[in-house]
């Protein structure tokens, strides 16, 4: 029981945490405007209880009035305008009440989407500031569950601890008065204990169910993150026939989410059943001494219908109350990952101080770098080597020898563990991350562009370049001629991940995005390596072309982009095995002469064999 009521503190304090950090976006210290609102709200919800408190009066009366004896025409003519008058105080009452709580709920309409905007525009540019690292180490489907279960969870948070809990709590003390007053304090007790039994009840039950909840929403995020990573890798499902594996794994976790969800549904009817028991023997305690106090005329008929209203309106707020718990503990769990998110540090982060990177030459330095992703296994060991400016410098090598890593440190992704990473002799750990990616462009070897039009994928490169410039980056990347063929042009939609045009295609078009940047530093990384011989011969011609006068790292695996690199280098194991340029490398007769003999023989076998099949 101790360890229970331990979790329970520490729930309650991260339940507190939680409300404290939604706080400003509560009341927005920069918006006196939608301060104004929050407060007009409150204004018309409790003038909205004063009318909700009045209606039950007005219809007190006319029972009474309706009640009453009529024994002389001036008594007769009381009687017909009694009833007339409080029945119509008793509707304006109920439109009052009706018009001041719509009042709140527009005046507070734009708060909660001001919060809900604010907090997801937060948490989307903290993904951004993350490391690679941690995106590497996640599951963007599960990422996606998260954010939007917490941006859900706002609006909820924010409307209901701001307007429905302190307002309600308020009317249960103002009907207090009003028994205490009118009837004294036997009624007044009964209230009290059925208000708190319900209370009891909703809390510990909504307890119980939010354990039931946070299983339903990991088995959710689970079967999310599955079904979006099997449809991001659609082909390579296709290629090895595996799709009831796929189905399998996905129906899994949905078991799981389906079990947890049957709970939920089971525990909710429990709730719900606990709540309506414990108000309606409270409700019969009420009319039993309501009734009694009738049949010995000390109340009045009005006076138990007074009473009956009176606790159905208690109900109201009594029922939204168990509601409003469950809602805000259940918001607070889903929100409550999206805040962890929020908390978690980014890796890689501008130094106080920083500058922006200052362009001299351009000339990129590695000294002495070494580096790993984890202490286990050392991925760099020592390399050092200089890409003089408007020079090309090929890295090749073996799988897994670091070739990839070595783009990833010059764009800051990841820092060193030792030595440094200089351009132009300075740090990149000294100088702004902006400035920084912003001299530098990129040929990945997995081009994914993002599903939108040709053109929005070119001008990626420099959003505020003319369709112009657009047009001429594609034509020195030798793409405008199949662009213009197609029927909408640039506006041709390039599909999810650019699934919609070849490899070829889909290279050209991140080639003109990096043209249309015109970046000082140019890495190729391994921008060739998936493509056929034909195609990788005319996209190495547009790659030579923007490569030109430029200082290049090129990163290759197929040693025939590289012949007329001015230095080659060799790593192996993380370590720089030979350097020199192509010729120099073959009379060498080591590793590179190695690599480039398997390729020549392998790429002499497949021209080949592709003949054969001509011939056939």
């Amino acid at each position: 029981m101790a360890d229970k009521s331990k979790d329970n503190g520490i729930e309650d304090a991260s339940s507190l945490s939680t409300i404290k950090k939604l706080w400003p976006y509560m009341w927005p210290a920069d918006r006196k405007d939608l301060k104004l609102r929050v407060v007009l709200a409150i204004v018309a919800l409790l003038v909205a209880k004063v009318f909700s408190t009045l209606v039950p009066f007005a219809y007190k009366g006319l029972i009474d009035a309706l009640g009453t004896p009529s024994d002389s025409e001036q008594i007769l003519y009381l009687s017909l305008s009694l009833p007339i008058i409080f029945a119509i105080a008793y509707g304006l009452g109920q439109i009052f009440e009706a018009g001041f709580m719509q009042l709140r709920d527009i005046l507070f309409a734009s708060v909660g989407q001001h919060a809900v905007r604010g907090l997801a525009k937060r948490c989307f540019k903290h993904l951004h500031a993350l490391s690679l690292r941690y995106h590497l180490q996640r599951r963007i489907g599960g990422l996606s569950r998260v954010i939007e279960r917490g941006t859900k969870g706002i609006e909820t948070i924010v409307r209901f601890t701001m307007l429905n809990t302190a307002p309600a709590l308020v009317e249960f003390l103002i009907i207090g008065f009003v028994f205490v007053w009118m009837f004294g304090w036997s009624f007044f007790g009964v209230m009290v204990v059925t208000i708190w039994g319900y209370i009891y009840f909703t809390v510990k039950a909504s307890n119980w169910r939010i354990a039931i909840r946070r299983k339903m929403n990991d088995s959710d995020t689970e079967a999310n993150s599955k079904a979006i990573d099997s449809l991001l890798n659609f082909e390579t499902v296709k290629y090895f026939g595996n799709e009831a594996m796929e189905l399998e794994r996905f129906d899994r976790s949905m078991k799981d989410y389906e079990s947890a969800a049957i709970r939920m549904w089971t525990s909710l009817g429990f709730l719900n059943f606990g709540q309506a028991f414990i108000f309606w023997v409270g409700m019969i305690v009420i009319s039993v001494m309501s009734v009694n106090g009738v049949l010995t005329d000390s109340m009045s008929l009005g006076d138990f219908v007074l009473i009956n209203v009176f606790m159905m309106q208690i109900y109201r707020p009594l029922n939204f109350i168990g509601f409003v718990y469950r809602e805000i503990r259940q918001g607070l769990t889903d929100i409550e990952v999206m805040f962890t998110l929020l908390d978690q540090d980014a890796e890689i982060q501008d130094k106080q101080g920083a500058k922006p990177l200052e362009l001299d030459g351009s000339v990129l330095k590695f000294d002495d770098i070494k580096f790993s992703y984890d202490a286990e296994r050392e991925i760099l060991k020592g390399i050092s080597f200089e890409v003089p400016e408007g020079k090309t410098i090929a890295i090749v090598g073996p799988s897994g020898a670091g070739k990839s890593t070595i783009s990833r440190l010059i764009y800051r992704f990841y820092d060193v563990i030792d030595g440094s990473v200089e351009i132009d002799g300075q740090d990149v750990r000294d100088v702004t991350q902006k400035s920084l990616r912003a001299a530098i462009g990129m040929v990945p070897q997995d081009t994914v562009l993002f599903n939108d039009t040709i053109a929005y994928n070119i001008r990626y490169g420099r959003p505020d370049a003319s369709d112009e410039a657009v047009k001429e980056a594609a034509k020195l990347a030798q793409i405008a001629d199949f662009i213009d063929q197609l029927p909408q042009g640039y506006d041709t939609s390039v599909g999810e991940r650019g699934l919609k045009l070849s490899g070829g295609e889909k290279q050209r078009v991140a080639i003109a995005r990096t043209i249309l940047k015109n970046p000082a530093i140019l890495i190729l990384d391994e921008a060739t390596s998936a493509l056929d011989t034909q195609t990788e011969r005319d996209i190495q011609s547009a790659l030579d072309h923007i490569a030109k006068n430029r200082t290049t790292l090129v990163i290759a695996h197929r040693l025939s982009t590289v012949i007329n690199a001015d230095e080659i280098i060799v790593l192996r194991a993380g370590e720089i095995a030979e350097r020199g340029n192509h010729n120099s490398l073959l009379t060498l007769d080591g590793l590179y002469a190695q690599m480039w003999n398997r390729q020549r023989e392998a790429d002499e076998a497949g021209a080949k064999l592709a003949l054969l099949k001509e011939q056939l």
